[in-house]
């Protein structure tokens, strides 16, 4: 049972974890990269990785739902 929730807890922290990426549409990336002022691009940069975050908890949060309904019973 311990193990489970380690694992449960390390795969958690796991998905908290973010690493810095590079990701933007092409439109995006063509308009950027006309500007001569890099902030706007990595402001951007950093809407869209924290956009992609909000999903993922959400997965969780459904995923850790189900599990406590299938473990209490």
């Amino acid at each position: 049972m311990k193990k489970k929730l380690n694992l449960i807890f390390y795969v958690f922290a796991f998905c908290l974890v973010f690493i810095d990426a590079e990701a933007q549409c092409s439109m995006c990336r063509a308009v950027l990269e006309s500007e001569q002022d890099k902030s706007v691009a990595e402001g951007i940069n950093n809407g869209i990785v924290y956009l992609m975050a909000f999903p993922y908890l959400l997965i969780g949060g459904l995923g850790y739902y189900i599990y406590r309904n299938y473990r209490s019973k």
